[in-house]
């Protein structure tokens, strides 16, 4: 009987030989056997129908939501900042741009609100940018990885799975350095498994752009959200993504675009910055460098809404943003201290909310009713 490797059968199939070895160890073709470490299956095999065609289905209906937990995520806040979303969105503004994009809680939400002609993201970090590029392009094969490492994770007890951790934070850690086409899917479920597995879901990398967050300890975290991953992927399809500088998106703005920037916060205290999300630090230059790049577009004629740090929180006398942004329009909202090692140094905090357009509100502040939306039956603000 001729045979044939699990590559060929790939190509034959036009499936990943990850793909292929899956279908194997399952049964699911008939002859294949295992010789030495390979995978070799009878020429003759036909195709198995695969059983993912209906749960891969994405709803085009169906909101999505963030696939990670990220430090700063704008989730708990997103009704602050639907509320000053531009009034023209979804009509005579037809784009939106968003650098620094982290965990995405805006551009899902707005992915899940409006339908826009072109989008735009970028972040400098590399991983990250790599996971929605996966999401976007791989889903299928990253479901099928993440559901494994979830399988393998929740099987163990808590000391396995701290060894199981701190063995994959050392295989990621391995990629970031020769990160490619070749491992980039690999790569994607290792990021999102650690974001889910590890201490408070953060992501921090050392001196060296090692990630080095320590294990956390969680009864039963969803690795795989397929759902939602799936429903993701399905909106990202027509999305513009970039790992670089923020500033690039120049090529992309115009006046048709809202632009939302949620940079690295500005510190509170002197041992609260945590921004090390990358190599480097975000410190007030940069934020300076930012605030001139929001009035190059404001020339531009593009809307542009920006959240920071409020340093009222613990000096007065701290006019750094009021001074920066003092032709802009500055709101401060009530926000929950999300990430801090002591229980006792979390609770509410302000934050700012920079915009330099006017928001449309009624005397109760509310969203004035002009600016209220209805797509698929949902009520949109």
């Amino acid at each position: 009987m001729e045979i044939i490797s699990a590559k060929d059968a790939s190509e034959k199939w036009n499936i990943t030989q990850r793909r292929v070895a899956i279908l194997c160890s399952e049964g699911r073709i008939a002859g294949a056997k295992i010789v030495g470490n390979m995978w070799v299956i009878p020429s003759n095999a036909e195709k198995p129908i695969d059983g993912r065609i209906i749960r891969f289905q994405p709803d085009a209906n169906a909101p999505v939501k963030p696939f990670i937990k990220w430090a700063g995520g704008k989730s708990q806040i997103l009704n602050d900042i639907r509320a000053i979303y531009p009034e023209e969105l979804g009509k005579s503004i037809n784009k939106y741009a968003e650098p620094f994009i982290g965990g995405g809680a805006v551009l899902f939400d707005i992915l899940s609100r409006y339908r826009l002609d072109e989008i735009y993201i970028s972040d400098i970090n590399r991983e990250l940018i790599n996971a929605y590029k996966t999401i976007r392009d791989n889903c299928e094969e990253l479901v099928e990885l993440l559901r494994m490492l979830q399988e393998e994770y929740l099987a163990l007890n808590d000391v396995d799975r701290k060894t199981y951790f701190y063995v994959k934070r050392s295989r990621f850690n391995e990629l970031k350095v020769i990160l490619s086409e070749n491992n980039s899917i690999e790569m994607a479920a290792l990021f999102i498994y650690l974001n889910k597995t590890c201490f408070n879901g953060l992501y921090r990398v050392n001196s060296k752009g090692q990630y080095n967050v320590p294990s956390g300890v969680y009864k039963n975290p969803l690795i795989c959200d397929e759902k939602n991953l799936i429903n993701i992927s399905n909106r990202l399809q027509n999305v513009q993504m970039i790992c670089g500088d923020y500033r690039e998106s120049i090529k992309f703005i115009d006046k048709d675009t809202f632009v939302y920037f949620d940079p690295p916060y500005r510190p509170l205290t002197a041992t609260a910055s945590f921004t090390a999300y990358a190599e480097g630090l975000f410190d007030d230059d940069d934020q300076r460098d930012l605030a001139n790049y929001v009035k190059e577009l404001t020339n531009v004629g593009a809307k542009v809404a920006i959240s920071n740090s409020d340093p009222k929180n613990t000096n007065d006398s701290d006019d750094f943003f009021d001074e920066l942004y003092a032709k802009q329009n500055i709101e401060r909202i009530s926000a929950n201290r999300m990430i801090n090692s002591k229980g006792d140094g979390r609770g509410k905090i302000n934050e700012l909310l920079i915009t330099n357009y006017q928001v449309t509100k009624n005397e109760k502040g509310k969203v004035d009713s002009e600016s209220i939306k209805k797509l698929d039956g949902t009520i949109l603000i």
